[in-house]
């Protein structure tokens, strides 16, 4: 068999140090398939470089980037667990790499490198037949690469990308990030990923430029397949059409084991809802999309798609010609960041939930953190703050809100906006793309990420990006007041939800505009800024008085139209003039009781509606929200059948069945129910405050959560009156200590048990 061998180049060196070189220190070459400027092909191309090795190899290590996403092989062994690869940016601003060590996989003598590329965001083309959300391209798929060799007895090697390695067209025929992936197994070429492949029919790579983006190693999470799940049923609604239920809604993909003849397919219909005749229905979450697999005709085979992926609980499978599925199974993929949080309670309907709020969050935890893992898989910015400290209380997710604020900041427009989504990949209009509860995540997230990691150094790096927005923020206001964007996006009101009904877009523009400002005052004084720390003291006192002199009615006592949103942003946020926060908080919880113990509030609200009601000691309204069974609440979702947290309060089956953005009950399970409240940015000996908050009927709760000090566990049981209640607070580190009708305490490192006697009627 014929071969084209790279022969490598002695460089001389001994060591591997600064393997995160930067991108101008590279040798490689962008390689595409074909010249610059060319419309991208659907079918994906494959890449493949033979080497030989005539030393033993003591370390090799290799740095890559394809684009949009790739998988790597040495000698037909598929490189690392990770999947969807690389993470998405900017591909203009900045392109990540990604780094492993191969040293295991190679051999002495021929070795082969193999890479199959798909689009992912990089490309995202319209196909006819074929769901998308939006069309755009950075242009055709691209690879840049550069293997690093140790020799034993010193020395080294480099073999990059360049005009020697040479392509073809691969057997995925179809990837998009939206409508599936296709793959043509008659389309393989037998190893081609190995030593003695006869290539001579493959055509030589092109450098091509780079899209532009500096290459950067990646800091967010790999994305692995974390869960499997198998079928809990199978149907077959028509004949010879069988739709398999895994019973939890998820992202990822479907991995199918077929046995059939060559040219025969599956087709694999995925989706969170069936039909009134049981076939699989796409209504909430976007299509036609669909994967299929064309079989080699070569006894079992096994396939799952590498560069799409879906949100879905049933698979619908459709074959054609003999084609027979063997076995099937659901993966589910998302970051692997580390879980940091635990939390459980004697009350199942709340453990139900906790699962909900954190099945939904799991699913979007992507390279991003996206609204939905089907119809949109954008990451849109609000939830990022509004959510944080839910997500944070369960994972360690620092270098992705680092990644995210680094998405913003290239998303930053010369004016200031930070618009609604960040990477921007489309431009949407008006308030979809400029709305103030959005761009501010640009301020909020960072922030929150120091409350709970400490992470002052993203704080630092994208301090003037947080001033140039409140900044444009400021420059749209009038008489002090912003009053555009979306509102409180989803809330309750006589139409269906979309934007803001029940609280005028002045509340939650201008509440969120002085949140804005009070929070660079704080991140200006740990910034060691004394004067902007002023500066925003004042412009937020400013909004302060704005805001109340026009939305406040002091005669009355009700703020803007009295919704729950219009009185919970501004008590949480500290608007409310202290001598009426105890009236306005009344407001608040007679509301919600007229309403049935329901919220009216969405997506922006209800973070604030528990805000408020928590820092205001009515945990038991949150309780008797939390608990009840009757639409639109967490309980009613259930009784529907769901297993990830849906987009509307009512489970709509026109709406995703798997969105985040109403959590917000998440951090209130952790910081008051069990009673773990972190937050880095208070002095020391108050940066654990412990407040456990026995409410209703339940008669336990337990928490636990890894703080940068160490591990605080919290966990309270009642019974007869008595509240026993057992804490671990880390090495070194103190804790204040807040328990039902006792006084402030502190106490230090180590186990402690407290017992103490519950007051009659005592929350």
């Amino acid at each position: 068999m014929a071969s084209h061998t790279r022969f490598v180049k002695l460089l001389g060196y001994l060591t591997l140090a600064g393997l995160a070189a930067r991108a101008e220190n590279w040798n490689a070459k962008w390689i595409a398939a074909q010249p610059d400027g060319a419309v991208p092909e659907l079918r994906m191309p494959i890449f493949r470089c033979a080497v030989r090795l005539d030393k033993p190899v003591t370390r090799a290590v290799i740095d890559i980037s394809g684009l949009g996403q790739y998988e790597l092989s040495v000698n037909d062994r598929k490189i690392g667990d990770a999947v969807l690869q690389p993470g998405w940016t900017n591909y203009r601003k900045t392109v990540y790499y990604n780094t492993y060590d191969v040293t295991a996989a190679l051999r002495p003598g021929e070795n082969a490198i193999g890479v199959m590329l798909g689009n992912g965001f990089f490309n995202v083309p319209r196909i006819p037949g074929r769901y998308t959300k939006f069309t755009g391209s950075f242009g055709q798929p691209k690879l840049i690469a550069r293997l690093r060799v140790t020799y034993r007895g010193g020395g080294g090697a480099e073999i990059v990308t360049d005009a020697n390695w040479k392509w073809h067209p691969g057997p995925i025929v179809v990837s998009h990030a939206y409508g599936g992936e296709d793959y043509d197994a008659t389309l393989e070429q037998t190893g081609w990923d190995q030593s003695g492949f006869d290539d001579r029919e493959w055509a030589p790579a092109l450098e091509v430029a780079g899209p532009g983006g500096n290459l950067v190693a990646q800091i967010n999470p790999e994305i692995r397949v974390m869960q499997v799940f198998h079928p809990v049923k199978t149907t077959e609604p028509r004949p010879g059409v069988k739709v398999y239920d895994f019973g939890q809604n998820f992202s990822g993909w479907p991995a199918i084991t077929v046995r059939g003849t060559v040219g025969a397919a599956l087709k694999m219909i995925p989706g969170e809802l069936l039909d009134a005749n049981g076939l699989v229905s796409q209504r909430s979450s976007g299509g036609p999309q669909w994967f299929s697999y064309t079989l080699k005709g070569s006894g079992e085979e096994t396939w799952s798609p590498r560069f799409s992926y879906y949100g879905f609980r049933y698979v619908q499978v459709e074959p054609s010609g003999d084609g027979a599925l063997v076995a099937i199974e659901g993966r589910f993929v998302h970051a692997a960041a580390p879980q940091i949080g635990e939390f459980s309670c004697s009350n199942d309907l709340f453990n139900r939930i906790h699962k909900l709020i954190d099945a939904a969050i799991l699913s979007n935890m992507q390279n991003v953190l996206t609204d939905c893992p089907h119809r949109e898989k954008l990451g849109w910015l609000e939830q990022d703050h509004l959510l944080g400290s839910a997500i944070m209380y369960n994972y360690g997710v620092g270098s992705l809100y680092r990644k995210i604020a680094d998405d913003m900041a290239e998303a930053q427009t010369p004016e200031g906006l930070v618009p609604d989504i960040a990477p921007e990949y489309t431009v949407f209009d008006s308030g979809f793309r400029d709305s103030p509860e959005w761009g501010s995540a640009v301020v909020l997230s960072p922030w929150l990420a120091y409350k709970h990691f400490g992470d002052r150094e993203t704080l630092a790096a994208h301090y003037d990006a947080m001033k140039r927005y409140v900044d444009y923020l400021g420059g749209k206001a009038v008489n002090g007041m912003i009053a555009y964007g979306l509102g409180d996006w989803y809330d309750i009101g006589p139409r269906r939800p979309g934007v803001s009904q029940l609280t005028s877009l002045g509340v939650t523009a201008t509440a969120i505009y002085y949140q804005d400002l009070a929070t660079l005052r704080a991140i200006a004084r740990v910034l060691g800024n004394a004067a902007d720390e002023e500066g925003f003291a004042r412009r937020a006192e400013a909004a302060r008085a704005a805001f109340n002199a026009q939305l406040f009615d002091a005669g009355t006592g009700v703020y803007d139209r009295g919704s729950q949103t219009a009185y919970a942003m501004p008590l949480a946020l500290g608007l409310v003039p202290e001598e009426r926060r105890a009236a306005v908080l009344d407001k608040l919880v007679r509301d919600i009781v007229a309403h049935g113990n329901h919220t009216t509030a969405g997506d922006i609200g209800f973070h604030y509606v528990i805000q408020a009601l928590s820092e205001g000691g009515r945990s038991d309204v949150i309780y008797d929200m939390l608990s009840n069974p009757e639409p639109p609440s967490y309980a009613a979702q259930l009784a529907r059948g769901a297993t990830t947290l849906t987009e509307a309060w009512d489970a709509d089956p026109a709406s995703s069945q798997n969105h985040f953005m109403l959590g917000h009950a998440e951090e209130w399970f952790y910081r008051y129910l069990a009673g773990i409240d972190f937050d880095a940015s208070r002095p020391p000996d108050e940066r654990i405050v412990l407040r456990p908050t026995p409410v209703g009927d339940i008669d336990s709760a337990q928490a636990k959560y890894q703080t940068p000090l160490g591990a605080v566990s919290s966990s309270w049981r009642r019974s007869g009156g008595r509240l026993d209640y057992d804490v671990e607070i880390p090495a070194n580190a103190t804790a204040k200590l807040l328990l039902p009708g006792q006084p402030p305490r502190q106490v230090r490192s180590g186990r402690h048990r407290f017992k103490i006697t519950m007051a009659p009627g005592a929350r």
